[in-house]
């Protein structure tokens, strides 16, 4: 927790003069889609609130949208807990990324497209698999699917789905072998990107929709097998 927590102190400039519990609940959010905080995590008031220099209402406003949106839990007498989900959870995060994903890319207007920011989340993840941090290729590819998103050009979207990456993100860290789960994926990213500098996006849409599908597959068979362990 200490970690997590001089991280956030460096977050405490962000929030400026005009501190809310929006801003406070953004870098939280942000914070559990990088995976800092892990399911099941208990955030602390007086920790979280003394690194980002904020009041104790402050946060608690926060906590209160951020578990609006699925990311926390609260228990009684307990505290406030990032959320742990079900596989039920997971299902239904792959079936809204199939919905809004595969739309955005078919609803493309002629190329070119402004790629940039996917051909960087391609090089992070290329950058974090020859350092062997399977971690850090999960974060290139959430990062990935959110430049596609945003190539919508929608901040209704881009909000809608910021808080679906989160949850991801939490899935994610069930995974006992993360390379297994998230190499496969680098040469996928690659294929996708190149179809759309192609101006190719039937073929980029399809692309997604396998790798979609083949990404539940995957995860829901780790979580039903580590809830079946823990059971």
């Amino acid at each position: 927790m200490a970690e997590q927590l001089t991280g956030l102190a460096d977050d405490r400039a962000l929030l400026g003069r005009t501190s809310t519990a929006e801003r406070v609940s953004d870098i939280l959010r942000s914070r559990i889609a990088e995976g800092y905080f892990p399911p099941g995590t208990r955030l602390s008031e007086d920790s979280i609130g003394g690194a980002l220099g904020v009041s104790r209402n402050t946060l608690r406003e926060a906590f209160r949208l951020l578990t609006h949106e699925r990311l926390l839990v609260h228990e009684l007498n307990r505290g406030v807990f990032v959320r742990v989900l079900a596989v039920e959870d997971v299902e239904d995060i792959y079936r809204t990324r199939a919905l809004v994903e595969c739309a955005i890319v078919r609803s493309l207007g002629e190329p070119p497209y402004g790629l940039g920011g996917l051909a960087e989340a391609v090089a992070e993840g290329q950058r974090s698999a020859r350092e062997n941090d399977w971690q850090g290729v999960a974060t290139a590819n959430i990062h990935f699917h959110r430049e596609l998103v945003a190539l919508a050009g929608s901040h209704r979207t881009d909000e809608l789905m910021r808080s679906v990456f989160a949850e991801l993100r939490l899935a994610f860290h069930v995974v006992d072998d993360p390379r297994a789960l998230h190499e496969p994926y680098l040469g996928r990213n690659q294929q996708m990107l190149e179809a759309l500098r192609a101006g190719d996006k039937r073929e980029a849409e399809q692309l997604l929709a396998v790798y979609l599908d083949d990404a539940l597959e995957r995860v829901v068979e780790v979580y039903r097998r580590r809830v079946g362990e823990d059971g």
